[in-house]
């Protein structure tokens, strides 16, 4: 079935019904001379600008691509909530195999398209897109984040978004075990790409024992030629069932944690760089009936955003590394309220990022 203008109608009925909408915007974009087909989304701008992400990535259909920019930009706007950014949630997609149909010509039809939101979006790297794209972006565009030194920008954003999830696996660690050192815990890594492998870096020097696995061979090679100590294994569904795991990451694409891996997952804690870990609603609490603590993936997954957050401001590591390492209270504080509240970790997070947007909000309002 599908509306009048031959979307899918579930679409419009996610973006202006369920309880995943509420949605201000979303644009469709195409450039016919460069092939560019893109959805940008934008959640909320109560709190700013939205910041977000694009994904360059072959989406089965159009439908799929649209449900997944409304999902990641309504993450976006709990992230930044979260993270104490004056920025609002967007995300956009672009549809396509990025080693297929990427080109200069390309990027910049979607440069303009951004810059024609006037700054209400601001823009950066995520699966698919990397500093080099940004470059090209951000000549159409300046609210483009995310590129090079050489180019005014910050470089590489995943570089922070591991320290953060590191600093949210302390963060477990002190509220499981009462101790933040991960030296000798488990943790097994699913997903060792641009975040993944930043974050085996952290781990490799506490001491932690490291398992890690990958759809890219050469992703994996590349951790274990570097440590010898790391372990890879043949595949996630290994991964989650290894005895004794303390930590599980996961790193890739969502959806990680359905009603699959939950059953059969070994960990005591997850905590990981993936966006929407949760496959749907009702997977936190089967993780917490489980015993396993669950550390919200937008609280800790944040550095990077932060870091592209700062890069509007004129951009200083140090100044970002310190905001970043503040997600070890942010996600204490986040275990603490789940606790009082008799409420999963996920749902107290919702609840602490919703008061702020609010908020934020009725201010706005009453000006």
């Amino acid at each position: 079935m599908t509306d009048v203008t031959g979307a899918p109608a579930d679409v419009l009925h996610t973006l202006f019904h369920s309880d995943q909408g509420g949605h201000e915007q979303v644009v469709l974009c195409q450039d016919r001379a460069s092939g560019l087909k893109a959805v940008i989304a934008l959640h909320s701008t109560a709190l700013g600008p939205a910041l977000g992400g694009t994904r360059f990535y072959p989406y089965a259909n159009e439908a799929e691509a649209v449900a997944d920019a409304l999902n990641l930009a309504r993450g976006m706007s709990y992230k930044n909530a979260m993270a104490g950014l004056d920025h609002g949630g967007g995300k956009a997609v672009i549809i396509g195999d990025p080693e297929r149909i990427k080109t200069e010509e390309l990027l910049l039809a979607y440069g303009r398209f951004v810059a024609s939101l006037g700054g209400r979006y601001v823009t950066a790297c995520d699966v698919g897109t990397y500093v080099a794209d940004m470059d090209v972006v951000a000549r159409e565009c300046r609210w483009t984040t995310g590129r090079s030194p050489e180019n005014g920008g910050a470089g590489d954003s995943s570089v922070l978004t591991a320290y953060g999830v590191y600093q949210g696996m302390r963060a477990s660690a002190q509220h499981l075990w009462g101790d933040p050192s991960l030296r000798a815990k488990r943790v097994g890594i699913a997903g060792v790409g641009k975040v993944g492998h930043h974050l085996v870096e952290h781990l490799v020097k506490e001491g932690a024992e490291v398992f890690v696995t990958d759809v890219r061979e050469d992703a994996v090679r590349r951790i274990t030629e570097r440590h010898r100590d790391v372990m890879a294994v043949k595949d996630t569904a290994e991964l989650i069932r290894i005895d004794g795991l303390g930590i599980y990451a996961p790193c890739a694409l969502g959806g990680a944690l359905d009603d699959d891996t939950v059953p059969v997952l070994t960990a005591d804690v997850v905590c990981g760089a993936a966006n929407n870990q949760l496959a749907h609603p009702g997977v936190e609490k089967d993780l917490a009936d489980r015993g396993i603590l669950y550390a919200p993936d937008y609280v800790v997954n944040a550095g990077g955003v932060i870091q592209v957050a700062d890069e509007l401001h004129g951009f200083d590591f140090e100044r970002c590394k310190a905001k970043a390492a503040k997600i070890f209270d942010t996600t204490l504080a986040i275990f603490a309220r789940a606790k009082e509240d008799g409420i999963p970790p996920a749902a107290a997070a919702d609840r602490i990022a919703e008061q702020r947007m609010h908020d934020a909000a009725a201010a706005r309002r009453a000006r």
